[in-house]
């Protein structure tokens, strides 16, 4: 396994003002966010709010206005964002014969992948390991289910050691069983890497369990805050409807805590 290192806490990531327009259609207006690293955010909004393109421009896939800053206030340096991505859906032909192995290389690596190392490899299966991949490490990518590949492409961009990593829907199409890993994988990201994550996602009872702030969307800001505050926010009523959650009253007492709450989504399709 290959060195964690913990978040520090000191490292944010601000998007200031920004607004995307095709044409003459405005699809993103003045978002604002400030994220910090060691935290799951997760963005939430119906359909075509503009979450995926908010994302795009992070990237810089879509041209924008504003900016993005990140802030190392552990050393007061100002330098480049790194950033991983995982996307919602990525197309294979089952007949590809490239391997995870090759894969994770060719990305990774400037070593040409018919050339072997046994340290190259040793470092790809630590990384797998981290989300319980490694015994994929030879097998053909055409052959991986969605949540083997999802895995493997998680694996894929924390090596790179992000600052900043945005999840697009990853776990689209996931089974249960495979949603419940990914976000525990999602906690464990955010408590043992030095890195923020931006998760969307219409999965809600599992975003009310795990994220740490909730960005509610539709072409701005509608709302911001803890899982709790957005979900008994009236922006929230307004997208999804008057569905309860189950969060207990708060208790003004110091010596009491808050009890756990219900995450499980009454509602209908989202």
């Amino acid at each position: 396994m290959r060195k964690i290192k913990k978040p520090c806490g000191f490292h944010s990531i601000k998007v200031n003002h920004l607004s995307v327009s095709f044409k003459d259609q405005e699809v993103l207006s003045d978002v604002n966010l400030h994220i910090h690293c060691g935290t799951l955010t997760a963005v939430i909004g119906r359909n075509g709010a503009g979450k995926s393109t908010f994302i795009r421009a992070i990237l810089g896939e879509v041209p924008c206005e504003g900016e993005i800053t990140f802030k190392n206030t552990e050393n007061g340096a100002m330098r480049e964002l790194r950033i991983g991505y995982v996307p919602q859906s990525i197309n294979i032909e089952k007949s590809t014969p490239m391997d995870v192995y090759d894969l994770i290389c060719s990305f990774v690596y400037k070593t040409p992948v018919f050339i072997k190392s046994r340290k190259v490899e040793g470092e790809i299966l630590s990384a797998l390991k981290e989300f319980e991949a490694d015994e994929l490490i030879h097998k053909s990518i055409g052959t991986l289910s969605g949540g083997e590949l999802q895995r493997v492409l998680l694996s894929m961009a924390v090596m790179a050691e992000p600052d900043l990593l945005l999840l697009d829907e990853p776990v689209s199409g996931i089974d249960k069983n495979g949603m419940d890993l990914f976000f525990k994988k999602m906690k464990y990201l955010k408590e043992n890497h030095d890195m923020a994550v931006v998760l969307i996602s219409h999965d809600l009872d599992y975003v009310a369990e795990y994220a740490d702030k909730v960005i509610l969307m539709d072409k701005s800001v509608l709302a911001e805050g803890s899982p709790r505050e957005v979900y008994e926010g009236e922006e929230f009523k307004k997208v999804f409807g008057n569905t309860s959650y189950g969060f207990e009253p708060i208790r003004n007492t110091d010596t009491e805590k808050e009890a756990p709450f219900d995450a499980s989504y009454k509602g209908g399709a989202l």
